[in-house]
This record gives structure tokens, sequence and C-alpha cells, in this order.
């Protein structure tokens, strides 16, 4: 009797944490506006905003100047850390005509974001200072969310980096 007490005990705390579901996340982004990306997505609207070094970066001239422009919405977290290392060692070197351009929306400041950006020893790399979170409305993006623009201003990927191997596999079909 005790037995099945906590087998029906057991089977209720599954059914009630969501167990039975399928959590492995998928491939794709899930995200129902037009900046989801994919073949009917909305070109990406045009945006200027501040580097960490106080320069403005304007999407239609990083366009015109690479084959693809890559955002990545960083939180400065340990998940954010490892995605943004994985991107300096393992995708930046090998598509050189491609635009990286990490995404601050937490810091608050430019001051902020640029201290954030030195303390986590990411000094090297070109930095928005998302401080109106226009950015982050703008692609729906959260924590890790990467985005592709190419040079037509087509939004080619608008989702999570995962282990990175689908922002590889966009930028090599670039």
């Amino acid at each position: 009797m005790r037995f099945i007490k906590l087998l029906c005990i057991s089977i209720a705390l599954t059914a009630l944490t969501g167990c039975l579901d399928d959590l492995t996340s998928d491939s794709e982004d899930l995200r129902t506006d037009t900046s989801t990306g994919g073949e009917n997505a909305a070109p990406a609207l045009d945006f200027i905003e501040l580097t960490t070094e106080s320069e403005t970066i304007q999407l239609s001239t990083e366009l015109m100047n690479n084959d693809a422009v890559v955002l990545y919405y960083t939180m400065w977290c340990p998940i954010c850390d490892s995605h943004m290392s994985h991107l300096r060692s393992s995708v930046m070197d090998n598509h050189r005509n491609v635009r990286f351009l990490m995404i601050d929306y937490v810091s608050g400041t430019v001051a902020q974001s640029r201290n954030s950006q030195v303390s986590n020893g990411y000094a090297a790399l070109t930095v928005l200072a998302d401080s109106d979170q226009s950015l982050i409305d703008q692609f729906s993006a959260t924590m890790g969310t990467t985005v592709v623009i190419d040079d037509q201003n087509n939004i080619l990927m608008n989702e999570d980096y995962k282990n990175g191997a689908r922002l590889v596999e966009v930028l090599e079909a670039l």
C-alpha cells in the first residue's frame, strides 16, 4: 500500500512540474513577430546606437561595409560569458567580413556598460549600450539572443545562441 501511495505522489508531482512535456528546445525561434528571421521576415529596421566608447554605429552603414551584422545580447552573466568567449575564439576569426556587435541592455548608461565590458574582459569587442532598450524591443530579444542581418537587410536568424552551431551554419551560408 505504501508503494502505491508513493507511486501516486510521484506521478502527481511529475505531472505538476511539467516533466511529461518535451522540454528540449527547438532549433528554430518560435517568436511570432516579423523580426524572427526566415524567408518571410520583414527587413531589419535601421538603427543608430552608441558604443561603449561613445562612437555611433548605424546598421545601414555596417551592412554597406560587411556581408552581415551579428547582434549578441548580453547581461554579462556566466552564460553570456561562455557564449561571447565562444564567439571570440571560434566564430569571429572565421568570418572576418561580418560585423559582430554585443548589445548590453542591462547596465543603464554608456559608462556603466563600458565598465561591465572591461571588467568582464571584452574591451576589444564592440559593445552597444542599449540604454533605452530600443534594440531589445526591436528584435524581441532576451539574454543570449543572436540576430544575423545580411547585407540585403534580411534577418536570417533571431534565436538563442545555444552552442553557436546555428550561427555558424547561417554565417557559412552567406
